[in-house]
Order: C-alpha cells, then sequence, then structure tokens
C-alpha cells in the first residue's frame, strides 16, 4: 500500500487526476493488459503479445499507449500507460505508425526492478531516431513494415512501468525532403504521432558471461542461418567462433594482401597502410538469434566512410552486461521497427570491446541502416551509451580508432582524409547531392541530429589521428 500512495503523490502532481485515479485500482497483472488491446493484426501478432510464453532467446511486450489526461497549458492530449505489472524485460522504446513522422515532445519513464521492487525516478527517453534507418526508397525502407520509433533506453531487469508522452511546442529545424510532416512552428503544439505503442524487449540470457566464450545462448547444432552468418567470416575465424582474434601488424598485412592483393598496384602491395585487425566478438558471440533477421545479406561496393554513433541508451550497464543490450537493440531494431537486421555495422562497449553488428562478414562492405541517406559505400560503428554530457572512456575512443584504422585500411582509405559521398536524402543534404566528408565522420555531419553526443563528437580528431598512426602513415 505504501508504494500505491506512493505512486498516486507523483502522478497526480505531474499529469493530473484523470491518471492519479487509475492507480487506485491493483498494478494491471500482464493477462489484464493484454485484455486491453485490440484485436491483433497477423503482423502484430508475430510480435509475442504479453500473455503468449517468451520466444528463446527473448520476447518482445508491446503495449498500445492510451490518452490518459491532457497538458493544463496546451490543452494538448497526454498518451502513456498507468503503473502496471509486466514480464521481466530490460530495455525499451516507444513506436509508431510513420516512419518519417518526428515525435515531436517528451518521453519519460519509470520501471520496477525485478530485484529490489523499488520504482526508479523518471527517465527521459532520446526521441530523435529518424536518423537512424535505410535510406529512403531501398527495399529495406519500402518493405511496409518500418515504423517510426524513439531510441532504446536499457533500465535493467524491470518487472513493472509506467510512462507518459507529452507533446511539446516546436522549435525551428532545418527543413527535410525526408519527413512526411511539416515541423512544428515556434511555439505550436504538435499532435503526437499515430499508432503509439511501447516496446518491453527482454534480451534473453546467455550461457556464458564472458562473450569470448559464449555461444548463443542455445546448444545443439547451428541453424542455417546461423551458419551462413558465422561463415561470412571465413578467413578469419573458425566457424562458429565466438571471437575474431587479434592480428599483429604483420600478419594483418599477409591477410589483407589475400583478401585484397589482386586489386592492388604494386605500390599498395609493398607497403598498405592497414592498422591491425582488433579482436571482435562475432555474433555468435554476443548470442544472435539469427531466426530474427531477414535472410542473406546486402553489401555496398566499397568502403569509403565510418560514421560513429552512440547509441542513447544511457550509461548505466556493465561491460558484461554489453552482449544483453546488443541482444536487445537487434531485437527492437527488427522486431520493433521493421530493419532487416540491426542497423550498426559494429558497436563498441564501455571496455573498449567490439562487437559484429549487422551480419554479412566483418571484413565486407555490409550495407548497414545507421546513417539515414548515407549508408551506401559506409560502415556504421556504435559506442554503447549516451554521450551528450558524459565522456566516453579511453578505452572506447582507442577501439574506434583501432577498428577504423583496419576496416578503412581494407579499402585503402586515410583516416585522416576527406571524400564525397552521395545523399541518398535527408534533412541536411537532398538526395542525390554529393558530399565533401571527413572519412571519420560522425552521425551530424551526415543528418541534422545530435549524435554521436558532443563529448564522443569532439574525440574524432583524436580518433583520426590516432587511427592514421595504426596505420603507419
Amino acid at each position: 500500500m505504501s508504494n500505491i500512495r506512493g505512486m498516486r503523490g507523483i502522478l497526480a502532481s505531474s499529469i493530473g487526476v484523470t491518471c492519479a485515479a487509475a492507480l487506485a485500482l491493483p498494478l494491471a497483472p500482464p493477462a489484464a493488459a493484454a485484455a486491453a488491446r485490440p484485436a491483433p493484426t497477423a503482423e502484430a501478432a508475430t510480435r509475442a503479445a504479453v500473455t503468449a510464453p517468451p520466444d528463446v532467446p527473448g520476447s518482445t511486450q508491446s503495449l498500445p499507449l492510451r490518452p490518459l489526461t491532457h497538458d493544463r497549458a496546451s490543452g494538448a492530449a497526454v498518451f502513456g500507460l498507468a503503473p502496471r505489472a509486466v514480464r521481466h524485460f530490460s530495455l525499451l522504446g516507444v513506436v509508431w505508425d510513420d516512419p518519417a513522422r518526428e515525435l515531436a515532445g517528451r518521453v519519460q519513464v519509470r520501471t520496477r526492478s525485478a530485484a529490489t521492487r523499488d520504482w526508479s525516478a523518471w527517465q527521459d527517453v532520446e526521441t530523435h531516431y529518424t536518423d537512424h534507418g535505410a535510406d529512403p526508397g531501398t527495399s529495406e525502407a519500402a518493405s511496409g513494415r518500418v515504423r517510426g520509433a524513439t531510441a532504446p533506453l536499457w533500465v535493467g531487469e524491470s518487472d513493472g512501468v509506467e510512462i507518459r508522452v507529452r507533446p511539446e511546442p516546436g522549435e525551428p529545424g532545418a527543413g527535410s525532403d525526408y519527413s512526411s510532416t511539416p515541423e512544428p512552428g515556434v511555439g505550436e503544439v504538435p499532435e503526437l504521432p499515430s499508432g503509439l505503442r511501447l516496446e518491453l524487449i527482454d534480451p534473453g540470457d546467455s550461457d556464458a558471461a564472458d562473450p569470448r566464450e559464449a555461444v548463443d545462448g542455445r546448444t545443439g547444432p547451428m541453424t542455417a542461418e546461423a551458419t551462413a552468418a558465422s561463415a561470412a567470416n571465413a578467413g578469419l575465424a573458425a566457424l562458429g567462433a565466438a571471437e575474431i582474434p587479434e592480428l599483429d601488424g604483420e600478419r594483418t598485412r599477409r591477410e589483407y594482401l589475400a583478401l585484397r592483393g589482386a586489386e592492388l598496384t604494386e605500390e599498395q602491395r609493398a607497403k598498405p597502410y592497414i592498422g591491425p585487425r582488433p579482436g571482435i566478438v562475432t555474433r555468435r558471440g554476443w548470442g544472435a538469434d539469427e531466426g530474427l533477421r531477414e535472410g542473406g545479406f546486402v553489401y555496398t561496393s566499397k568502403v569509403k566512410a565510418a560514421f560513429v554513433h552512440h547509441t542513447a541508451s544511457g550509461n548505466n550497464y556493465s561491460c558484461s552486461q554489453a552482449p544483453s543490450l546488443i541482444r536487445g537493440f537487434y531485437r527492437y531494431h527488427v522486431r520493433s521497427l521493421g530493419w532487416r537486421d540491426i542497423g550498426y555495422n559494429f558497436l563498441i562497449d564501455k571496455c573498449g570491446r567490439i562487437y559484429e553488428g549487422r551480419a554479412g562478414g566483418v571484413a565486407k562492405p555490409v550495407k548497414g541502416a545507421h546513417t539515414l541517406g548515407f549508408n551506401s559505400r559506409t560502415t556504421g560503428i556504435a559506442v554503447i551509451g549516451s554521450y551528450g554530457s558524459k565522456k566516453p572512456s579511453s578505452s572506447a575512443v582507442k577501439a574506434v580508432a583501432r577498428l577504423t584504422a583496419w576496416k578503412l585500411g581494407l579499402h585503402g582509405m586515410n583516416p585522416r582524409a576527406k571524400t564525397y559521398l552521395t545523399s541518398g536524402g535527408g534533412n541536411l543534404y537532398r538526395k542525390g547531392k554529393k558530399v565533401r566528408l571527413n572519412v571519420i565522420s560522425g552521425h551530424r555531419n551526415g543528418f541534422n541530429t545530435s549524435c554521436p553526443g558532443g563529448k564522443l563528437y569532439k574525440k574524432l580528431g583524436t580518433v583520426r589521428s590516432t587511427a592514421a598512426r595504426y596505420q603507419g602513415r
């Protein structure tokens, strides 16, 4: 009863009497939450209803958000959910119908710890995520399954949730040839996107805490999809390996000549500029369920640049939890957002460990969904965490430099140089425009966004010079 009374006071002071009255009821059990849903479509039925047993590994609970009250100042409807009990989850986000629609407002959540049963303070969810995703007009973007979304937020193992989504006055923006709706004017309160749903992600368990020893949370022979994903790294690691081992400079150069020798000039063969290959945890190492993603792989012609991101998922995680976060991002991107696979080509945790992202082979030019408008001829690297006000660890920054020195070196690119890329369409550059960018750029250089956070963005100069030194330049 004391918890219920405390929640009443918080909610009454924040979003009014309407929602506070709902707290007189007990926390809704999962079955009651499911009963409140509309009749599911065939697509929704595949998205793990609240009462369904969790699929292995991991599961997704998808809860429609309802009007709770109205903002006293603007009169606009505030959507959300009253406090309720749910199945265990560790990652959350909000999705909506139109992938090109921005959520002009504020999303706040609080969650109940499954271990302590204590409720957290209110946390903000990063709402700007349309700057990620497949390029406009591509088959991945036009699949009919793609949704708009917030960034995911890692909250740790939880069994209760409360959320509110409040529209807020717009600010002048740069304009976009991608967004399907005009930006609100200064002081204008926009409507929230239709089809708002809260996605609660259980990333599932893995057999080993250390991804260098992990398989994928399952036993028995690999599936055909898992075999294909692992085989894409043939020549770098054994089939089914949990990690691609690091190499010294000489062994990396020999490998480079074996991979690319036929395409190189005599001068390039005599002095290849490539950094030593870092160790990389494979998809099998972090526990990817290869049955989630679309089959097959999509490649671009070469890698001319690397875009650096942050996941904007918060910094409250331990390095041993990083595989769980990545499994959560993967499930969120595929099941909740409708992408073919996880969007990033690589991820890096705060301890500097590097992870394979989108399937297709770490040495190959796999086409990701990370920088809307500039996914062709690039690779996307995400540092796990939020780096707007917090500095990234020196280990993570060094790992970005090591990875780019090797990955860009495979394609003869100088980390300190600039290159030309052709925009696929976005809010900074129209489709077809040739843009001169740094070979190592931040997400914000290709799209009007705060990603990769100001503190990480300031480190990119160091990354460029360090990566060039690793290459022997």
